[in-house]
């Protein structure tokens, strides 16, 4: 939620820039650095050496690996890089990932929520790693039905297609992951 805050505020000085309403700027500023470095102080954890899920926490969230494409964090950051790596060792479960797996009300899901293997192929990608992406991309797409489309989770065991479906979110990460990868040459071509 801090992120989405920080988002807020940046998108709001974008805004005020391009339409030159510039009164408020100076105070968004600060508000904007503010909460960036309440984030880097707080939601980074030394011992599983990864942003959490929230702060004083060691849990894991495939919703952090969204800090980068929001703006928050370069993709080449030390500790972007290391969080994208954690989360795949922890959350990372046969190719698809864990949303989370910290304990709550609905215990371990036995499906994973499709719109995060996207966000992990997408940050692989953009932390150098793009035959592994590539890979995972391959991997993830022979999970779609005979029209190539995705429900909102997929069975970790069967990979069955589950929940809502065809997913909108599913589809739009599937986009942005094609478009990513569009660009990775191989040595076959």
């Amino acid at each position: 939620s801090k992120i989405l805050c920080w988002t807020a505020v940046d998108k709001a000085l974008k805004v005020a820039k391009i339409l030159g309403k510039t009164s408020k700027i100076a105070r968004w500023q600060l508000l904007e650095e503010t909460i960036r470095e309440d984030i880097m102080k707080n939601a980074w954890n030394d011992k599983v050496q990864a942003f959490t899920q929230s702060y004083n926490s060691e849990d894991l969230d495939a919703s952090v690996l969204l800090m980068e494409p929001y703006g928050f964090i370069d993709a080449k950051h030390p500790k972007y890089v290391s969080t994208v790596k954690a989360i795949e060792r922890d959350l990372c479960y046969d190719g698809l990932l864990y949303r989370y797996k910290n304990k709550d009300d609905f215990g371990l899901p036995s499906s994973s929520f499709t719109i995060c293997t996207f966000w992990f192929i997408n940050s692989l990608y953009k932390i150098g790693e793009e035959q592994k992406a590539t890979e995972q991309f391959e991997k993830l797409l022979s999970y779609s039905n005979h029209l190539g489309l995705f429900s909102e989770d997929i069975d970790f065991k069967t990979k069955r297609l589950l929940g809502n479906f065809p997913q909108a979110y599913s589809h739009l990460a599937l986009i942005e992951t094609a478009i990513n990868l569009s660009n990775v040459t191989t040595d076959q071509e």
